[in-house]
């Protein structure tokens, strides 16, 4: 028996274009129960990362492939086949890596390797929608000599920052701050400027403020207004708003707002031309506001959720979602005379007609700093199996 332990050593979270490092970890363990122990042999060990695409089949229609070719190697138990048993297609795979050829462990022992890779820049970035799911893998694939394949499978997630592959590092890096104390290796330091420069590229979008002022009308007229100070924000950060209904002709009895993404499949692989869009909310605010003169909300925007992205069959937009519920008629407030002796308790009236109507904001939603989002990640830095 060999346990074999698959630790990714930044966490689970990764630019495209960032170099993944894995430490994989063989043993033969030797158990209090052991009586007799004895040597075990792999006759070999291979990783690769991967991407599978899933689609749903009442709202995608992907077209037939293209390879009609009938591949005996991937039936094969014999043959390293990252993705099999995996439900979807494999979009996006980089090639394989030998880690060793015939290793041989004593009782107790434990040999570790390290596997590094870019994440490919021309990925998508992780999803799972209600259409769609893109979902990165690194596998690490190990076999005894005439037995199976056995798979160690370790997801992890992909942020994509657009425009980050157009950067070229300059050759001199003379000027760059480094620690005199640590042997960098060259990787290393190219990795870690990446993630800053990614980093410095979302804090300059996101941290743009310019005041945006929207009137809320109906039919019958002016209901208020609403600001807000940007519209580019990252994951993790809080979406502020504020109302003023003090100026408003109609009385806003009710809103609410919600935070939602629009999950569009593009035109050509619908499965119904002009079927509606996939909506989900991530966060939602609700107040009764009558007599209200200034108000304000704050959404947080999930460390857990996907950005704003495009690919060939799907695009991701935010939005905020608006819904009010306004008076027909005047409401007037309660009065309270200067001299009132007695108690008055003031109730609202049994029976108001009213009207509702949505607006709908776009928001742009970037990535943030993929070491902040490993703190929250869904999925675990290590993965391990026996086999």
């Amino acid at each position: 028996m060999i346990e074999v332990v698959a630790k990714l050593l930044r966490g689970p979270v990764f630019l495209t274009g960032e170099v993944m490092e894995c430490v994989i970890t063989f043993t033969n363990p030797m158990t209090a129960r052991s009586t007799s122990a004895s040597s075990e042999m792999l006759a070999w060990a291979s990783a690769q990362i991967h991407c599978q695409f899933h689609t749903s089949e009442s709202r995608v229609a992907l077209p037939p492939s293209e390879d009609t070719k009938h591949d005996v190697q991937a039936e094969n138990e014999t043959v390293f086949v990252p993705n099999r048993g995996e439900r979807g297609k494999c979009i996006l795979a980089t090639p394989p890596k030998i880690l060793f050829c015939d290793l041989q462990l004593d009782p107790g022992e434990s040999k570790s390797y390290s596997y590094c890779e870019p994440v490919p820049l021309d990925g998508p970035p992780s999803f799972r929608g209600q259409s769609v799911k893109y979902v990165y893998k690194l596998t690490v694939g190990c076999q005894r000599v005439n037995s199976a394949i056995k798979l160690l499978r370790v997801p992890f997630r992909v942020f994509v920052v657009y425009g980050l592959e157009d950067y070229q590092f300059p050759p001199d890096e003379a000027v760059a701050p480094t620690n005199p104390f640590l042997d960098e290796d060259e990787n290393i330091k190219k990795d870690t400027r990446l993630v800053d420069l990614a980093t410095e590229m979302l804090m300059t979008s996101t941290s743009r403020r310019s005041l945006h002022l929207y009137n809320i009308t109906n039919m019958r007229g002016k209901v208020g207004k609403f600001c807000i100070f940007k519209t580019i924000y990252k994951i993790g950060e809080d979406v502020v708003g504020t109302f003023d209904f003090s100026e408003g002709d109609i009385p806003c009895l009710q809103f609410s707002v919600s935070l939602q993404t629009e999950e569009h499949v593009q035109e050509e692989y619908q499965r119904k031309p002009g079927q509606p869009v996939s909506l989900s909310t991530h966060a939602r605010h609700q107040e009764s506001c009558l007599h209200t003169a200034k108000t304000h909300f704050s959404l947080p925007i999930p460390l857990s959720a996907t950005p704003s992205f495009i690919t060939t069959v799907v695009s991701l937009k935010w939005r905020l979602h608006f819904e009010f519920v306004t008076a027909r008629d005047p409401v007037e407030p309660p009065t309270v005379l200067e001299n009132q002796s007695e108690i008055i308790t003031w109730t609202g009236a049994g029976k108001i007609d009213v009207d509702t109507f949505s607006w709908d904001l776009p928001i742009k939603v970037l990535p943030t700093n993929p070491v902040l989002a490993s703190y929250v990640s869904q999925f675990a830095s290590s993965n391990s199996i026996t086999i």
